[in-house]
């Protein structure tokens, strides 16, 4: 009897002492995801972050040239065939309302990315030929030219195989860029989205910015109110 106690007493403790280091490491993990993006703030005006449901970070601040940008992360576990993604979204707002179309692209689409904004736009473009699978789409409201101005700038945008959307609307630009892959051993055997990186390196952030920066004037011109001239 006192072994049969003795045994359930340690069964006991080792499940506790399973419980209590799982608490731990989970509560390590996420305070290490808060951190994912600490290296934005040194190059933002004014950064300010919280953290979404999920305890990414959300960073918002002003570009060197004082427009508004928001940095956030996703972790797309959906992929097929492949290891987990860290996507960096850069959303760069635009002072005012521009007179342009909706259109955007998205490479190397499966139809499992919840995030994109490309399968939420209903009208079908021809994408230019960049030796890879690309849909791009619209609202319907891009003239020829547009059309072929967007495409012109995917063909030389989506070359940077981090790139995974790109979109250009009225209000906004945004690119979807990749962060970092997940860990192959954590993914294969335990089916975990683990990521290597402490926080997103600087470089990363300043790439996808600037991208985003480029895409924005691909065709879109803020409207300008008309001035007299006196005579």
């Amino acid at each position: 009897m006192t072994i049969t106690y003795l045994l359930s007493a340690f069964a006991a403790l080792a499940v506790i002492w399973f419980i209590r280091a799982a608490i731990r490491g989970h509560r390590d993990a996420m305070q290490q995801r808060g951190r994912l993006l600490d290296e934005a703030h040194g190059l933002l005006i004014e950064p300010g972050i919280s953290l979404a449901p999920d305890q990414f970070p959300v960073v918002t601040g002003q570009t060197s040239d004082g427009r508004q940008v928001r940095l956030e992360l996703i972790a797309d576990t959906m992929v097929t065939r492949r290891l987990p993604q860290l996507w960096l979204k850069v959303t760069l707002f635009e002072g005012d309302r521009r007179d342009c179309p909706s259109l955007g692209a998205l490479a190397r689409p499966t139809g499992s990315e919840y995030y994109s904004l490309v399968h939420s736009f209903p009208e079908w473009m021809k994408p230019p030929e960049i030796g890879m699978s690309l849909l791009m789409r619209g609202d319907g409201h891009a003239t020829a030219r547009q059309e072929a101005d967007a495409g012109r700038h995917f063909q030389g945008l989506f070359a940077d195989p981090k790139v995974k959307e790109a979109v250009i609307t009225a209000k906004a630009t945004r690119l979807i860029y990749q962060a970092a892959q997940g860990e192959r051993a954590a993914h294969m055997f335990l089916r975990q989205a683990r990521f290597s990186v402490e926080t997103v390196p600087a470089a990363t952030i300043v790439q996808a910015i600037a991208l985003a920066a480029g895409l924005s004037t691909v065709f879109c011109e803020a409207e300008m109110p008309l001035v007299a001239k006196v005579a």
